[in-house]
């Protein structure tokens, strides 16, 4: 493709993306190999690219489907299941990465158009399936990667698709609150999209509208916090909370650390054994929020090479028990994208690298799924 139509290209996807698009138009590397048709459990690399044996949680090797019945369920599958982190330094390539056995695992090329490429995404793990929202050139576009099949495939579409929402996940279920239309309008919509059969629905609606914020599920409920409102993207401090039994949201003053207004990331947050963490990317500092007085309190800093340019390149995640930060190369020459973790439950943060692998570009999206 012609510099010139790539640059034609690039302008209408983020003139389709509401001038909210930052992805620089590299050309796409082209991979050596694919694998999309390899079972899982043959496609796990280390740091140097070789092929690794997939590891259960005590390290035994995992069979694969052909080699053994016990592991013809989903049930079955699920036992052998632990966390993936999930993260792209790419506009199409995906990574993963196992906080346990400290595997590697590259996932298939999505087969997106060259909007896709070039466009803003947003992700979430659900169930065993990750989600990446972007747009298109007909418009906004799904896929789904299936960690059971490791393949991508096309996804079916919000039932009013936007971008810039508040999201989290619990089990199958996956909730997004507010957002930013294709006209550029804050929207007060949420949806619950199911794993398990690929559908939305329609919740209740937020009492204010808001995009650029962050969602977490804790103590059984979704939360969306911060963010930014109307068309001057005032800063929300507040959140609110959806009661799934009940059905209805209630507002929370002040819930908010900070982030999701001008050209800030959305609040940075993490749940783990249903307590509240925020990285404050402009102290570098750790805060834990306490539910009973509704206040954030600094507990510790992030990692140095945590590097972030106003939040963006930074991602900071509840996996099990333990908060994970994933950082790519930003600042300081770094060349890697490094991953570290605290476990809360063993005192204030003390951050420990499980993973480093080179990378040239800094993280665009990371999810992280536990089964």
């Amino acid at each position: 493709m012609s510099s010139s139509s790539s640059s034609s290209v690039s302008n209408k996807c983020n003139e389709e993306s509401d001038g909210l698009g930052h992805i620089t138009n590299d050309v796409i590397e082209t991979l050596a190999s694919q694998l999309e048709n390899v079972p899982l459990g043959n496609n796990k690399f280390n740091e140097d690219g070789n092929l690794a044996p997939s590891l259960a949680h005590d390290g035994s090797p995992i069979a694969s489907p052909d080699q053994t019945d016990d592991l013809e369920t989903r049930q079955d599958l699920d036992q052998v299941i632990t966390h993936w982190v999930y993260f792209s330094c790419h506009e199409l390539k995906w990574e993963a990465f196992n906080p346990n056995s400290k595997e590697w695992m590259n996932l298939p090329i999505i087969m997106g158009d060259i909007c896709f490429q070039l466009s803003d995404k947003e992700s979430i793990a659900v169930g065993t399936e990750l989600l990446v929202l972007g747009k298109c050139l007909s418009g906004h576009a799904v896929y789904k990667y299936n960690l059971l099949t490791n393949s991508w495939s096309e996804g079916q579409l919000m039932n009013k698709p936007r971008c810039l929402f508040g999201s989290a996940s619990l089990g199958n279920i996956a909730i997004f609150a507010g957002g930013v239309s294709r006209s550029g309008k804050m929207v007060n919509e949420v949806e619950a999209y199911d794993s398990e059969t690929g559908a939305w629905e329609m919740l209740p609606s937020l009492l204010k509208p808001r995009g650029m914020s962050s969602g977490v599920f804790m103590d059984g409920k979704f939360y969306v916090i911060g963010g930014c409102s109307g068309p001057d993207m005032k800063p929300l401090s507040c959140g609110e909370e959806y009661d799934l039994v009940a059905k209805q949201w209630k507002v929370i003053p002040d819930m908010s650390p900070g982030g999701g207004g001008g050209s800030m990331a959305p609040p940075l947050l993490a749940v783990v054994d249903n307590e509240l963490y925020a990285a404050d990317y402009t102290t570098m500092e750790v805060k834990k929020y306490d539910k009973t007085l509704n206040v954030w309190e600094c507990i510790g800093l992030l990692p140095k090479r945590a590097a972030n340019v106003s939040g963006w390149g930074i991602a900071f995640k509840g996996c099990g028990d333990r908060v994970i930060i994933v950082a790519g190369p930003r600042a300081y020459g770094n060349t890697h994208v490094e991953i570290y973790a605290w476990a809360p439950k063993e005192g204030p943060p003390q951050w420990s690298m499980l993973g480093r692998k080179k990378a040239n570009n800094f993280v665009y999206n990371c999810a992280v799924m536990s089964r």
